[in-house]
């Protein structure tokens, strides 16, 4: 039997994206080990619309 593991998929949403009023969303996936990361993440990604680096935060 596999294991179930502690790695879980989240998925990131630009904050200034959603402020800016412009259409569209920047989203990304990635994973986290939901043991050692409890809180939410927070990662700067690329924003393909704004056309640079902005902050992406966790939601759900």
């Amino acid at each position: 039997m596999a294991k179930k593991g502690n790695r879980i998929q989240v998925i990131l949403e630009c904050t200034e994206h959603k402020n800016s009023g412009l259409p569209g969303m920047s989203r990304y996936i990635t994973t986290k080990n939901r043991k050692n990361t409890t809180e939410r993440l927070e990662l700067k990604k690329y924003n393909p619309v704004l056309k640079k680096y902005t902050i992406h935060k966790e939601i759900k």
